[in-house]
């Protein structure tokens, strides 16, 4: 069965990361769009002033404080939107978390944590979806990357884990798009480097402090592309011309692109000592933040 999703005004909309990044920008677009939203994440204080805006604005938005890596935390999510507003039309698993350093570096606890949120929180978020999406329709959205097909160094973990959420939604679609023919759209998106404080909330165990490659897009045009798949069925999406450049880059010439890849060691890290914390976001919640993402201070 095709899935016939809601246009924008109509859905109620489950976001997780929300409170920064691609998941913030997502909620004020759909928020100016008129959907209802239900925005998750780990940062209290900011989801309180995101929500706040939205609903003083004429919105409608609601949040929740939760760890995607816990699965009860999840279910709460969820409960959340049935609560306030009876159903879920598309849920966004957008929550992620970063690790800059070399894969010999880094410890088995910070890979683990890592896989907690990137991986089996997009696991968890996909299951407890489905659960109310399969009855009603709508759309389910999972975040990948350019490492979803291509690699980087210095972020192998997360290269790691981004590989696997494809694997998951490819094989998560098959069984309930083509198999079981329930009315879901499962999509993909893969965006390139996109301008957020994903840096700023990374755990660092380089000497430097730590940035995204050039070029970046604007996280805006990721938002656009996460609720055109909420309204019109799309497998996957890649966002960003270097996203598309990079990940045929990787299937057609995988040893050219791996010879390529090791160039960007010097692209992710700033000439100076790291400013800020390098324990980042990793194990507790970063406070939240921006949109975009700030450099850091001259050193």
């Amino acid at each position: 069965m095709e899935p016939s999703l809601k246009a924008l005004d109509q859905q109620v909309i489950v976001i997780t990361g929300a409170s920064s990044g691609i998941g913030l920008a997502t909620a004020q677009s759909a928020a100016q769009a008129g959907a209802a939203l239900v925005l998750a994440a780990r940062s209290e204080d900011r989801l309180a002033e995101i929500t706040e805006a939205i609903n003083s604005e004429g919105g409608q938005a609601v949040y929740v404080v939760a760890d995607v890596g816990v699965r009860a935390d999840v279910e709460r999510i969820a409960a959340a939107a049935i609560e306030r507003f009876g159903r879920i039309d598309t849920w966004v698993n957008d929550a992620g978390v970063a690790i800059y350093g070399r894969l010999d570096e880094v410890t088995d606890d910070d890979s683990r944590r890592l896989f907690d949120t990137n991986f089996w929180g997009v696991v968890y978020g996909s299951l407890v979806a489905l659960q109310h999406l399969r009855a009603t329709g709508g759309a389910l959205i999972n975040i990948g990357s350019e490492v979803s097909d291509a690699v980087i160094p210095l972020q192998g973990m997360y290269s790691a884990s981004k590989h696997a959420v494809k694997g998951f939604t490819d094989a998560l679609r098959i069984e309930i798009a083509e198999v079981d023919k329930a009315p879901v759209a499962i999509t993909l998106v893969q965006p390139t480097a996109v301008n957020t404080p994903y840096p700023q909330h990374a755990r660092n165990y380089m000497d430097k402090e730590p940035k995204l490659p050039t070029p970046q897009i604007d996280p805006h045009q990721v938002a656009d592309a996460i609720l055109d798949a909420a309204t019109n069925a799309t497998r996957d999406v890649k966002v960003g011309m270097m996203s598309k450049m990079n990940t045929t880059l990787a299937k057609i010439a995988p040893s050219l692109a791996q010879k390529l890849s090791a160039k960007y060691v010097d692209k992710q890290q700033y000439d100076q000592p790291p400013s800020r914390d390098p324990e980042g976001g990793l194990w507790r919640a970063s406070g939240g933040g921006d949109v975009y993402g700030h450099r850091p201070p001259a050193a």
